[in-house]
């Protein structure tokens, strides 16, 4: 990561924004929750596979930065898991710089990938891009009936005005 390429971005994550960030190296977590909140990002962060699909479908997050080497699963299957029920845009950053690394994880669910090390202006035009992709919340599917709606996209039921469970 180049820190001197951090200040320049005159588009910003909303307050809303949220990041979660899937990574095993602790100093990098840090510095990416640190940068992004700079830049108005609500950041999570999971440092293996297992929790970042549990974080995923608890509280999906807007934007997912995944790294293919975790501890417990594979960047690539993590991919793969999160693609059986979620259309997360999903910005990979890898150590992997290979054709094939990075063929793999795009057909495997990728929406984009960097490779380390990056520039965080980089990074932060990525998410951008990636977030002009996703469509505006008041324009995602519901169903509507006189007494429930159900919001296609976060999988919830509302029945006269109440959350079902």
């Amino acid at each position: 990561m180049n820190s001197d390429q951090a200040g320049s971005s005159s588009i910003q994550g909303g307050p809303r924004t949220s990041v979660l960030v899937v990574d095993d190296d602790p100093h990098l977590l840090k510095a990416l929750r640190i940068t992004l909140q700079a830049h108005g990002y609500a950041v999570e962060s999971a440092s293996d596979g297992g929790t970042a699909l549990r974080a995923a479908s608890h509280r999906p997050p807007d934007v997912m930065i995944l790294d293919l080497g975790l501890p417990d699963l594979d960047g690539a299957e993590v991919l793969r898991e999160l693609r059986r029920w979620s259309n997360l845009p999903v910005l990979v950053l890898s150590a992997r710089h290979g054709s094939s690394d990075k063929v793999d994880a795009l057909d495997a669910g990728a929406d984009d990938y960097i490779t380390k090390p990056f520039g965080l202006d980089e990074l932060l035009a990525r998410l951008r891009a990636l977030l002009r992709r996703v469509p505006d919340p008041a324009s995602a599917p519901t169903v509507a009936a006189s007494s429930f709606t159900v919001d296609l996209a976060q999988r919830q039921v509302t029945k006269d005005g109440t959350l079902s469970g």
